[in-house]
């Protein structure tokens, strides 16, 4: 799969990460890197990147990891995500590292760093366990 493919992926999937311009920077053998573009309305008081950003963020960047695994193919859904804030965010671009920990059957699990773009201290750890999807 290719970068383009992938990124076609995301946003057919998750129309939210197209509006707010998420890019797929890279991605292989279960880890992915993401970018969220710099958005006034994403801002919350403060000047600093809205929590709910950073979770749906998280969120696109572990399901990439996930897709990196199975070809593009993946059903899963989100079972639990879990975020420690760790600094306020810069208004600026935020970048999410993803890399899947263990991919099962019927649960994954992984991890997520946000940073402020340019920034090597992360402003958020994010953990996420998904769920395989059930077929009716």
């Amino acid at each position: 799969m290719t970068l383009m493919e992938m990124q076609r992926l995301v946003r057919e999937g998750v129309p939210l990460a197209g509006a707010w311009g998420v890019e797929v920077l890279s991605f292989a053998a279960g880890e992915a890197v993401l970018r969220l573009p710099h958005h006034e309305d994403l801002l919350r008081p403060g000047g600093t990147v809205s929590g709910p950003a950073l979770m749906g963020l998280a969120d696109v960047a572990m399901w990439v990891a996930l897709l990196s695994l199975t070809g593009g193919r993946d059903e899963s859904l989100t079972s639990n995500l879990s975020i420690t804030f760790l600094r306020p965010p810069a208004p600026r671009a935020v970048i999410a590292e993803a890399r899947v920990i263990k991919k099962g059957r019927t649960l994954s699990y992984g991890e997520v760093t946000l940073r402020s773009e340019g920034e090597d201290a992360p402003c958020a750890h994010v953990t996420t366990s998904w769920a395989a999807a059930r077929r009716s």
